[in-house]
């Protein structure tokens, strides 16, 4: 049996795990990001490794990195959470390791996790992921292989865009679909709920100690969990953008199944029935056709490990 070790680099943790063909992770570890020092970062990883490979034979490692990868899986072009700018993390971890290394996008091995090993499992040739976290993350599996464009930075479909002129974005431009569907937007729609209409808001407001710019993504949730009218609403002004984004991806790929991950997931029905319902109204008389089925990841906080294993075995 080959093994690997898949690393997920984000901006707070590194997990690392040994992977199995099978997608079972069978050793794990984890450390604290220092995001500002590249150096540190570099050595964390590199720690993570060197105790996953410890006693056991290892193939090949991959790295699920938040940020930009070129289209070689080498270097980490830019990262909006950690200190990379042109970091060659490929050399650097396989000068340190002595192993074979490939260093994907981290949502792109959170996806491949779930296309081969989870929600997405039966379908043999494509898949549309969309990651829902602090912001929208994406992933786009074609013809059973990851979609990584020219220059390695292909499906940033959190940047699609939702509303013109609307909210800006943190990637400069004005209106994307993170601003609308993300964990960020569920927080400003139920803020300003919770101001304009404090007495449908009571429950969520009792949480934040009165404050409605105090109210949290875990908050609203808890008090969308109680029947909060105001969080309720929050999630399903996420649910609506997203289901658009969702029939947009039908209209011009068709793929075989569409998942949706990511923490704010977690939410359950609360999300992903506003979603579902906004996604088949969206697509109008392409929905008296056969289209993708809408579903949850099923991963966990596992899949950036299991995906970034399971391509470093591919490579």
């Amino acid at each position: 049996m080959t093994l690997t070790i898949g690393v997920d680099v984000g901006g707070t943790k590194v997990a690392a795990g040994v992977v199995d063909p099978a997608g079972a992770v069978l050793a794990q570890t984890r450390r604290d990001t220092p995001a500002d020092d590249v150096a540190k970062t570099r050595d964390v990883i590199i720690e993570a490794v060197a105790e996953m490979a410890r006693g056991r034979e290892i193939e090949a490692v991959g790295i699920g990195a938040a940020g930009w990868i070129d289209a070689t899986r080498s270097n980490v072009l830019f990262a909006p959470n950690i200190a990379w700018r042109d970091e060659p993390l490929r050399e650097n971890v396989t000068a340190a390791t002595g192993l074979p290394v490939i260093v994907e996008n981290d949502a792109n091995a959170a996806a491949w996790a779930e296309f081969r090993f989870g929600a997405a499992r039966q379908a043999e040739d494509s898949m549309v992921m969309f990651t829902i976290g602090t912001g929208v993350g994406g992933a786009l599996v074609l013809g059973g292989e990851l979609v990584r464009g020219t220059h390695g930075i292909a499906a940033e479909l959190g940047h699609m865009l939702s509303v013109p002129e609307g909210h800006l974005c943190g990637c400069g431009r004005y209106g994307c679909l993170e601003q609308y569907a993300s964990g960020n937007a569920l927080v400003r729609f139920a803020r300003a709920g919770a101001r304009q209409e404090p007495g449908r808001a009571a429950a969520l407001l009792e949480l934040a100690e009165g404050d409605a710019e105090g109210i949290t993504g875990p908050m609203v949730t808890a008090a969308a969990m109680d029947g909060d009218p105001v969080s309720r609403q929050a999630f399903a002004q996420i649910g609506h953008w997203l289901g658009i984004a969702l029939a947009d991806m039908v209209q011009i790929l068709d793929p075989q199944m569409l998942v949706v991950g990511g923490g704010v997931v977690e939410a359950g029905d609360l999300l992903l029935g506003p979603t579902h319902r906004s996604y088949m109204d969206s697509l109008a008389q392409r929905g008296r056709v056969p289209v993708a089925e809408l579903k949850p990841a099923e991963m966990g906080n596992a899949a950036g490990v299991v995906g970034a294993g399971d391509l470093a075995r591919r490579r």
